[in-house]
């Protein structure tokens, strides 16, 4: 072989040279904070996942084998169960942003004032327990309850409609439970939104349903994109409401993955299971961004770049399609005034708008529903379950506050969350200004792996912490169910910080700087006390979604350390009774709580601020 024949390696050479220098460049060094954070992920989040998923690959002997893999592609179940969760989560994910559309569109384009009582009408429900909301909703689908009677009243008492303990009581669980986040992101999406591409779109001659379907929708699509995909990916591994709504027909993955680890111990078919259902998130997560665009640009994009992306989706024909609805939009306008004609004595306002609220009003009832009922049945006389309830009376809650186990899983909740709270406001603030103030070498992976809790499914995180924790000692421990909830909780974290540190005026720092105070001082009486609020309200993100955290709890106590949803889940298991609505209307009150302070600071800190 000539020396003429062998490859060039020289550009490979230098690329590496370039990265292996960016690694330990001057921004690299002064970005010291973050490598703890970065630490931690890697060591509880990234090594037990790759540690499970390469499980699956091994035979009990330690060799390579694909034998588990074949079993679930040769067992009809996996494969009937895999199609099962693919379709709920499909079929909630369309729900979630064709119901939530219209609530995001209204919140983002009301006055402030509105914009923020209706959000915090959508933040309770959105940081409520799942276990309450699906506890709720047993009482409301029930034959007694209040959805089945209204059902008997239309239809009369000989129709035989179920609405609990099958898909239907699935989808309206499910629906609920994500919706709001739906909304949330969509809100965030549409703000950003210029209003006067509407408007100017009206000045040349575009009513108003055309001007909405052919300008403000294909705008709005990259935070629909980003809800459907945040939406689809928690629905695939949610099990708590299939199991207590649904049949063993509506059995979904992680439900499958539940009972491999808890009563069979399989842990290399839990591993095969874990990452196939990671694959596809991966692979929705992928193939949304090369269609729609990347969802972690969707609010620096300019308003040419996401009309082009969509276009590049849709074609031409999508395009003219668009103008379909926006033709019916305006004849049912047209219609509506027929009707209801303008007068005189009521306030001129387009009719499409009035729609627009009655629908609003009814979604936010409809996810508030679940508190309206647990509420009253907590107080119930009577020893079952019943709404209306059964006279008034505190007896649950003297049980619940008489009870060891029950008071013991309160207060150990209550501590977790606050340790897990603390812990992920140190490390997420630490990741944010590092992020936020540095230009990394592979910035964006990192902040992808900061993010990546959100994508990974619960339960292929619980199943592998679970992995983790048996080799080294941590299962039944404060300790672990900490290092859990802090896992899942800091990517909310390190976006709420980073949110706030990109409207902070550096030029304060600077200005303390050249007044000779130090970096540290800088920090301390500067920065961080402008910072407050925002760092206030992460830790009260991380705080109620450490109390509200049952995945982990399953995995990780091992019976010797009972929280709060862990002891509900037991409960609701065996059998429902008013104990459990006295204990979910504490858990409510504590989330309302928790979002009502987060509010309150964060509006005192805007009244200050003018």
């Amino acid at each position: 072989m000539t020396s003429e024949s062998l490859p060039d390696i020289a550009p490979l050479h230098r690329r590496l040279s370039g990265a292996w220098r960016a690694l330990f460049a001057p921004d690299w060094k002064r970005s010291w904070p973050i490598l703890v954070p970065l630490l931690f992920l890697g060591i509880f989040f990234v090594y037990p996942v790759a540690d499970l998923l390469l499980l699956s690959f091994r035979a009990p002997d330690g060799a390579l084998s694909l034998d588990q893999y074949a079993k679930v592609a040769t067992t009809p179940v996996y494969s009937q169960v895999f199609f099962i969760t693919f379709k709920i989560a499909i079929m909630v994910t369309v729900l979630c942003v064709a119901f939530g559309y219209p609530v995001a569109y209204f919140l983002a384009n009301t006055t402030p004032k509105i914009r923020g009582r209706l959000i915090l009408l959508v933040l309770v429900p959105f940081w409520t327990s799942f276990l309450v909301r699906t506890f709720s909703w047993m009482i409301i689908l029930s034959y007694n309850g209040p959805a089945h009677s209204a059902v008997r009243f239309l239809l009369g008492d000989e129709a035989k409609v179920k609405l609990i303990y099958n898909m239907t009581g699935v989808m309206i669980g499910t629906t609920q439970a994500l919706m709001p986040l739906a909304i949330l992101v969509m809100t965030g999406a549409m703000q950003n939104i210029d209003r006067n591409l509407v408007d100017a779109a009206a000045t040349m001659g575009a009513r108003r349903g055309q001007a909405f379907w052919r300008i403000y929708f294909p705008l709005s699509m990259p935070g629909v994109a980003a809800a459907a995909l945040l939406t689809f990916v928690t629905s695939l591994g949610f099990f708590i409401t299939p199991a207590l709504l649904g049949s063993p027909g509506e059995t979904m993955i992680a439900q499958i993955i539940l009972t491999q680890i808890q009563e069979l111990l399989n842990w290399r078919l839990a591993g095969a299971l874990s990452l196939i259902l990671l694959i596809i998130a991966l692979v929705v997560f992928a193939v949304q961004d090369r269609l729609i665009g990347s969802t972690g640009s969707t609010q620096s994009a300019t308003a040419t770049e996401d009309i082009t992306a969509l276009s590049r989706f849709l074609g031409r024909i999508g395009q003219a399609t668009l103008a379909v609805p926006g033709w019916l939009t305006d004849k049912v306008a047209d219609l509506i005034e027929q009707i209801r004609p303008p007068r005189a004595d009521r306030p001129v306002r387009p009719v499409m708008q009035w729609v627009l609220r009655g629908f609003v009003t009814l979604v936010v009832l409809f996810l508030a529903s679940p508190a309206l009922v647990v509420i009253p049945v907590s107080f119930t006389a009577g020893n079952f379950i019943a709404l209306p309830p059964e006279g008034f009376s505190l007896r649950w809650y003297e049980t619940y506050l008489g009870s060891t186990l029950w008071t013991q899983a309160t207060v150990l909740s209550l501590v977790i969350a606050m340790l897990a709270g603390i812990l992920t406001t140190v490390l997420g603030t630490a990741a944010a200004f590092v992020l936020v103030r540095r230009q990394l070498f592979a910035k964006r992976l990192v902040l992808a792996l900061f993010l990546s809790p959100l994508i990974v499914p619960r339960m292929v995180t619980a199943v592998a912490l679970f992995y983790l924790f048996a080799k080294i000692g941590l299962i039944g421990t404060i300790t672990g169910l900490v290092i859990g909830h802090t896992i899942l909780a800091l990517p909310y974290v390190v976006v709420t910080v980073m949110s706030v540190l990109k409207s902070y005026d550096v030029r304060l720092d600077q200005a303390a700087a050249t007044l000779g105070a130090s970096p540290l001082r800088v920090l301390s009486q500067v920065t961080l006390p402008l910072l407050k609020v925002g760092i206030i309200s992460a830790f009260l993100f991380a705080f109620v979604t450490s109390f509200d955290e049952l995945t982990i709890a399953l995995f990780t106590s091992a019976g010797t350390v009972t929280t709060l949803p862990k002891a509900m889940w037991s409960d609701l298991i065996l059998q429902a009774n008013p104990t459990l609505a006295a204990v979910s209307t504490v858990i409510l009150i504590i989330a309302t709580v928790a979002v009502l302070c987060s509010e309150a600071v964060q509006r005192r800190a805007r009244r200050y601020s003018k």
